[in-house]
């Protein structure tokens, strides 16, 4: 599927470089969490390290993480560190 834009839109994402826009709607579905990280940037036609730094440079940051991930992420490493 190919992405036409709207024509109020050239002017702004023509200096952001080619495939501006599939980046900027594969973003937009990973930062509403309807797409995970690697699918947005397949989407975006980027790879991993490419995407993540598209998002630094236009969101100031390359992950989203919910407070639930972190709290897990934590629980996780204190049971492996309990179980040493």
């Amino acid at each position: 599927m190919e992405i036409q834009a709207l024509e109020e839109f050239d002017e702004i994402l023509e200096p952001l470089g080619a495939r501006s826009a599939q980046f900027f709607l594969a973003a937009s579905l990973y930062h509403a969490k309807k797409v995970s990280f690697h699918r947005a940037a397949e989407l975006a036609g980027l790879s991993f390290e490419e995407f993540k730094a598209r998002l630094k440079e236009h969101f100031s940051t390359g992950y989203i993480l919910s407070d639930e991930t972190v709290i897990s992420d934590i629980d996780t490493a204190d049971k492996l560190l309990s179980d040493l």
